[in-house]
């Protein structure tokens, strides 16, 4: 064996000195997507939460009523309670006071067994001491016994002792710190709208409690202040603030067994969607888990029972599905567990099996006391889900029709499909191609080893107004659910997507827009998991080209810049002989195969805007009030906005 081998044999061994054994909280710098979940935006913004749930476990505690959230001048954070203040004395393992070791050693506080809350907030768990060691500096007051205690951090190292500083007649705890840039690389920039929309979802899933954000940085000061004393009911009611609906107040029930809290508010609206949100320790569980199947269960059974006791379904008529009976719901379900397991990709759906029985009970009871005591809602309810059945039943038949004539299954693709020839969804791009002129450019203009289009004609039916047999019977939806593969309603499955990008590539005018809004509206009501699954692409094709002579030298995208952007390029283009001429792109049709290439489908060139939902209540709103029934919304957001507005006519 040669020398050189064996210093390489040697160099692969791996013994004892390989072994690295980090110190205190050296493993969270090291680490840190472990903890946080990642060092992007995402995560900055995760430590505010990790500081806010230790707050919010003093007001689950029955010990705090306010909670502040300061976005400071400098983008460091602030977040004071009025709690009990973290204990001050002496920890015994450690030797250090209690609220050091809480802000330095991992898995250290009052949630682990230790009896300080029954109950507590949060997915991670790790807290205090991983914001601690990802902030370039972290302080922390505590108004206990009538003293001012204060400690202060440098990247989780403590900087000075526990000291008083000061008398105090409150109890409570102030928590600031700075995030550290060395970690959040891509921004330390925290976004208002982000922290008050979780802020206000924190005020609705907890009744009673005052939460405020302000925002005190240079030109962005703005302050909000929720307290919501009717808790998820308030939460339910502003879901459904620009819909019609069949009761005025939400039901509502609560209840506690085994240690385990149940909350659920419900109401019907005459929409045909239903929107059902779900918590577990105040914890979005977008996956859903087994306090949804306790209370879908429970919504089935006892207005199928109440249907039929009462006449209203005769004996020998099906029960109503489950479909049905949620047509037009909207529900909050909110659970509180000592011991919560959560599972599924995103680790957001609830898993604990207790939790089905309790949900079930709790609310069977409750849902079954409000019908017997509220005769004609019951009747409207059973009515609601009676039509929604008659629907589904109508568009069964509709799906089997369709599916003789042109086939909603793979292997029957729509003919205006202009498909690609790659099989790895990975890779492929659907484009929704408004316009048959748009259509033969963008088809000649593609890659057709991964680019597919699908040319639809005018403007598609508006879901929001619209029953599934009614979707059903148009020709152009029925092309994009047929092009995707996916199913959809209750067949619905995102894993048979044929593509990963769905790309809505429509005019840059109007009546663009309006079809852009359209499709949307019909993604997030029947195709949501594709949006969820970042597959939704909005494209970016240019508002203006520059030419000289009959070149075009430089497009400019739209965009808050775009007039700033295009002087630019005329000044650029001004010196020559001939003088540069603006084009303006109104439609697709306007720009011949190789341009729409170049500008709007090259990979390597184009700019598209991708499409996600971080928060389905706003959502759900906001389509509600572009696309929905009632006309007053619309207007008064038509009348706050119009003043923003660049008409194109």
């Amino acid at each position: 064996m040669t020398e050189e081998k064996q210093q390489d044999i040697q160099a692969q061994e791996y013994d004892a000195s390989q072994i690295q054994v980090l110190e205190g909280l050296e493993a969270v710098r090291m680490r840190p997507g472990m903890y946080i979940g990642s060092t992007s935006k995402e995560g900055l913004h995760h430590l505010v939460w990790e500081i806010v749930d230790n707050s919010i476990d003093e007001a689950l505690a029955g010990f705090a009523s306010q909670i502040d959230v300061y976005i400071e001048p400098d983008n460091s954070i602030t977040v004071n309670d009025d709690g009990r203040g973290i204990p001050v004395d002496i920890q015994e393992k450690t030797g250090r006071p209690a609220v050091e070791t809480v802000f330095t050693v991992l898995h250290a506080g009052g949630k682990f067994g230790g009896g300080g809350y029954k109950v507590s907030g949060g997915l991670h768990g790790v807290g205090s001491s991983v914001v601690n060691a990802l902030s370039t500096q972290l302080d922390v007051q505590v108004h206990k016994n009538g003293q001012i205690h204060f400690q202060e951090y440098r990247r989780g190292q403590v900087l000075s002792d526990l000291e008083v500083i000061g008398e105090t007649d409150r109890t409570g705890t102030r928590v600031h710190f700075t995030p550290d840039p060395e970690i959040f690389t891509e921004t330390t920039e925290y976004d208002f709208a982000k922290l008050n929309k979780r802020i206000q979802e924190l005020a609705f899933l907890n009744r009673g409690l005052t939460i405020t954000i302000t925002d005190k940085r240079p030109g962005l000061e703005q302050e909000q202040t929720y307290h919501y004393e009717g808790g998820i009911s308030s939460y339910v009611q502003y879901i459904n603030e620009n819909k019609d609906v069949i009761f005025e107040n939400p039901i509502y029930t609560d209840g506690e067994m085994d240690d385990i809290t149940v909350e659920v508010a419900m109401q019907y609206t005459t929409s045909y969607h239903e929107t059902v949100m779900s918590f577990a320790n105040n914890i979005h569980t977008h996956e859903g888990g087994t306090h949804e199947q306790g209370f879908r269960t429970a919504l089935t059974r006892v207005i199928n029972d109440y249907a039929k006791k009462n006449k209203l379904l005769k004996e020998n008529e099906d029960n109503l599905t489950g479909e049905d009976v949620r047509e037009g719901l909207t529900a909050v379900i909110s659970v509180k567990h000592p011991n919560p397991q959560f599972e599924g990709q995103t680790k957001t759906k609830l898993g604990n099996s207790e939790v089905v029985k309790i949900t079930n009970r709790l609310f069977s009871e409750a849902l079954s006391d409000f019908l017997l005591e509220n005769p004609q809602v019951a009747k409207k309810i059973v009515e609601k889900g009676i039509l929604a059945s008659k629907a589904r039943i109508a568009a069964k038949r509709a799906r089997e029709v369709t599916r003789k004539k042109s086939g909603l299954e793979i292997s029957n693709l729509p003919g205006k499909l202009a498909d690609c020839s790659s099989n790895n969804p990975a890779e492929t791009e659907l484009f929704i191609v408004e316009g048959d002129s748009a259509g033969g450019s963008a088809k000649s203009g593609r890659n057709r080893e991964f680019q597919a289009i699908l040319p639809i004609r005018g403007k598609i039916l508006n879901v929001e107004k619209a029953s599934m047999d009614k979707i059903l019977a148009n020709e152009e939806i029925r092309s994009l659910f047929t092009a995707m593969g996916t199913g959809f309603g209750a067949d619905f499955d995102v894993s048979k997507a044929r593509y990963q990008k769905l790309v809505i590539m429509t005019d840059a005018d109007v009546d663009g827009a309006h079809i852009r809004t359209l499709l949307l509206t019909l993604i997030y009501r029947y195709m949501k998991p594709v949006l969820e699954a970042g597959y939704v692409y909005i494209a970016q094709p240019p508002i203006y080209g520059v030419k000289v002579g009959s070149e075009v030298k430089e497009y400019i995208q739209p965009g808050a810049n775009q007039e700033e952007e295009l002087q630019a390029a005329l000044a650029r283009y001004s010196e020559g002989r001939s003088k540069p001429t603006i084009q303006r792109y109104k439609g697709l049709g306007e720009m011949d195969d190789h341009q729409l290439w170049e500008t709007t489908m090259n990979p390597d060139h184009r700019l598209m805007a991708q499409v996600s939902v971080d928060d389905a209540a706003e959502a759900d709103k906001i389509f509600d009030m572009l696309m929905g029934d009632r006309v007053e919304p619309r207007r008064e957001f038509i009348e706050e906005n119009a003043v923003y507005s660049t008409l194109d006519v």
